[in-house]
């Protein structure tokens, strides 16, 4: 009776394990950190309009640019972090037939644009609103800053989770200009709403 004891005990001890081991492996990975399906693919449209309503925008327009796609929030402290370097990047590459584009993730246009007021903002950057957060919704977007790099073909070939430096920008942008396709890289933390 005792030796059929301990090997139930055994038996119990050994689930435990294995149902540890299963969900540190599985269950306990960041979702947003998954390798995107989207690299490779063609980027996903979208016609969106400024954070001013005054025009809309279509990333079919865009195409033949290199087009760096990042989504922001005024709420978001890395996104506060990261936006002078993504200022420079624009006003350094969008001469160059780069393209930036930075969409507001989950808030009013107003509230983007009065945080841009603040922060500064690039002429060569467009500034658009998501409706219904339908684009970000289709790239995969889990946290932001999220920033996605589209070549010239209208194909997603980078992606940069969190906080994105200049140098780092600059190096994904000269790797597609010589036909590379970069992959993803995470550079450091992101939120998914105003309270994470």
């Amino acid at each position: 009776m005792k030796s059929g004891m301990r090997w139930v005990g055994y038996g119990l001890a050994l689930a435990a394990v294995v149902l540890s081991v299963i969900l540190a492996t599985r269950f306990g990975r960041d979702p947003g950190l998954v390798e995107s399906p989207l690299i490779g693919q063609p980027a996903p449209e979208f016609t969106l309009p400024s954070l001013d309503g005054e025009e809309t925008v279509s990333l079919t327009d865009l195409r033949g640019d290199v087009v760096v796609v990042n989504f922001f929030a005024s709420w978001c402290l890395e996104c506060r972090l990261e936006h002078p370097d993504l200022v420079a990047s624009s006003d350094t590459f969008g001469p160059t037939g780069v393209t930036f584009v930075q969409i507001g993730y989950q808030e009013r246009p107003q509230d983007s644009s009065a945080w841009l007021d603040d922060v500064g903002r690039s002429d060569h950057t467009l500034y658009l609103h998501d409706p219904g957060s339908r684009t970000a919704i289709a790239y995969g977007v889990f946290g932001i800053p999220e920033t996605f790099f589209i070549d010239p073909d209208g194909t997603v070939v980078g992606k940069i989770i969190g906080e994105a430096d200049a140098l780092t920008i600059g190096a994904t942008i000269d790797a597609i200009k010589r036909g590379e396709r970069p992959g993803q890289s995470v550079t450091g933390n992101t939120q998914q709403r105003p309270d994470s």
